[in-house]
């Protein structure tokens, strides 16, 4: 048997930051001083670190308030599946919101790796953790992040808006040793599809066919896109 070919570093990919301009008001020509007062509050519907710093690279201030709903996803198709799940995700944390809180734009999202058409989900342990990075080694999966945005508290809101992106993704064709060294870190074990693209996982991983944020756990580009159309951007 020839040796596993060594997979390519893989560098994250670069997003330009949001760059916030305050200029003078020229020729008295100011804006409304309840412009800003007026805008809904953005609230993020997840504890994770990944998605709390992606999204802080879109230069919108945010209130991070997490589900702890359980993860059941309906048996249909994948991208809807995890689409769904995240619209229950910001919809437990709009509903838990108090009468006399601010009006709000929670954001939900839910990240799954699909082999064969079926989600791993996380590993329950480390020997499941083996288990998914042995079923993944040198083939090609799905990461799909499903995306929800959930108005609350400004009247007549407009109806929840889901999305669902989709990247593919090819893991190198590492021996056992390298799952058994990288199963040892931690790492993979609240990872779904047990890896962590951004970490040291990347190791294990050949190739990214798509948006890299999405692998992370939140697709900026369409959440950019969410959010500008709530007048958040």
């Amino acid at each position: 048997m020839g040796r596993p070919r060594a997979p390519a570093l893989l560098q994250p990919a670069q997003v330009p930051a949001t760059v916030d301009r305050q200029e003078r008001p020229r020729h008295h020509r100011q804006e409304p001083p309840d412009r800003h007062l007026s805008r809904p509050v953005l609230v993020l519907a997840s504890a994770s670190p990944r998605r709390r710093e992606l999204l802080g690279q879109l230069g919108v201030p945010f209130e991070i308030h997490a589900s702890h709903i359980p993860e059941v996803h309906p048996p249909v198709d994948p991208a809807t599946s995890i689409a769904a799940v995240a619209l229950a995700k910001a919809r437990a944390v709009a509903e838990a919101r108090g009468p006399a809180a601010p009006p709000a734009i929670v954001l939900g999202a839910d990240t799954e790796v699909v082999l064969d058409g079926r989600l791993l989900g996380k590993p329950a342990d480390a020997a499941d953790a083996a288990r998914m990075l042995r079923a993944l080694r040198d083939r090609e999966h799905q990461v799909i992040t499903g995306v929800a945005v959930v108005a609350v508290g400004g009247g007549q809101d407009p109806a929840p808006e889901t999305a669902a992106v989709t990247t593919r993704v090819r893991m190198a064709a590492y021996d056992d040793a390298a799952i058994e060294a990288y199963v040892a870190t931690g790492e993979p074990l609240d990872k779904a599809g047990a890896y962590a693209v951004q970490g040291l996982g990347s190791r294990l991983v050949a190739a990214v066919d798509g948006c890299f944020t999405n692998v992370v756990g939140l697709p900026l580009t369409t959440t950019r896109a969410l959010l500008a159309r709530r007048g958040l951007l």
